[in-house]
């Protein structure tokens, strides 16, 4: 997670010194070309307290969710980023310009809050129970209630990670879902 998230800040360093030349790998909705830009748009952002405001919740959930293993946590990221990137193609206003990898920390969180229940692991209900205390504030930013903020892609992240849960749930030794 730290090189995740030191990619995310070489990244926006890159992005200054080239005069935002690496904006242009936000998503710009409903336009076709622009869905190759769904993957990297989740690691450009636009000015350092962006990168900022990201890097901690990554980091925390990021690593708890990779606790399940690797393998795991970057298909649960691989869909996440899908679903976040898609949602703002489909949803965002005409003529904007979302990046940033609050997607991510939304599904994450998503992810984190449900993959208890679904696994059926008292554990990870746990762990579930205690990122809602220390994130559940940030449901807030699914809404619509910022200008400048990308709710879309933070209700795509945030469902994206609760169906990650659901895709990569655990499986029993016999091999069959939980």
């Amino acid at each position: 997670m730290l090189a995740w998230v030191g990619l995310l800040w070489l990244l926006e360093a890159i992005d200054v010194a080239t005069d935002h030349s690496l904006d242009t790998f936000g998503i710009v909705p409903r336009e076709t070309g622009e869905l190759r830009d769904i993957i990297p748009a989740a690691f450009m952002h636009f000015g350092f307290a962006h990168v900022a405001a990201n890097s901690l919740p990554l980091l925390v959930l990021g690593f708890i969710a990779a606790l399940r293993g690797i393998r795991r946590f970057l298909s649960v990221s691989f869909v996440i980023i899908l679903a976040s990137g898609l949602g703002v193609w489909l949803v965002a206003p005409a003529h904007t310009n979302t990046a940033g990898a609050s997607g991510v920390v939304f599904g994450l969180f998503g992810y984190l809050l449900v993959r208890g229940f679904v696994d059926r692991r008292l554990l990870d209900i746990a762990v579930g129970l205690g990122v809602a205390v220390l994130y559940g504030s940030i449901l807030w930013g699914v809404l619509p209630t910022a200008q400048g903020v990308s709710w879309q892609g933070h209700l795509f992240g945030l469902l994206g990670g609760v169906a990650s849960a659901f895709f990569f749930r655990a499986r029993t030794p016999d091999g069959l879902m939980r």
